[in-house]
């Protein structure tokens, strides 16, 4: 049974799961658009939006929050001044997956992810 399973193993432990998870977010983040698989893409979208909605609070404890996960300073400045206003009057859904073939080599399914307008 599948119950309370709430996330994706992408085939890697748990630290370097969320280590590669981080590193998309912060390569979305900075980028606004990365192209990965369609699965690292819903994994670090649902992150990233977690994270957005926290930046959305723009206190010192969301900003705490969020350099928990992100660790660049810079990058977290980024997010609280230029990205999290621009979704100061929407509610959810501050990035998109869009599917963009298979990948030749191993012929995974692509995807890009980015920051919706």
């Amino acid at each position: 049974m599948r119950h309370q399973k709430d996330h994706r193993k992408l085939g890697r432990p748990g630290d370097q799961r969320m280590a590669m998870l981080r590193s998309q977010v912060d390569a979305l983040l900075r980028h606004s658009k990365i192209k990965t698989t369609v699965q690292k893409a819903k994994e670090t979208q649902r992150i990233a939006e977690k994270i957005i909605t926290t930046a959305k609070q723009g206190t010192l404890h969301a900003r705490r929050q969020v350099l928990r996960q992100v660790r660049d300073k810079d990058l977290v400045a980024h997010l609280f001044e230029d990205i999290a206003p621009r979704y100061a009057d929407r509610d959810g859904g501050y990035t998109r997956v869009i599917r963009a073939g298979r990948r030749s080599g191993d012929n995974a399914e692509m995807a890009i992810l980015e920051l919706a307008d």
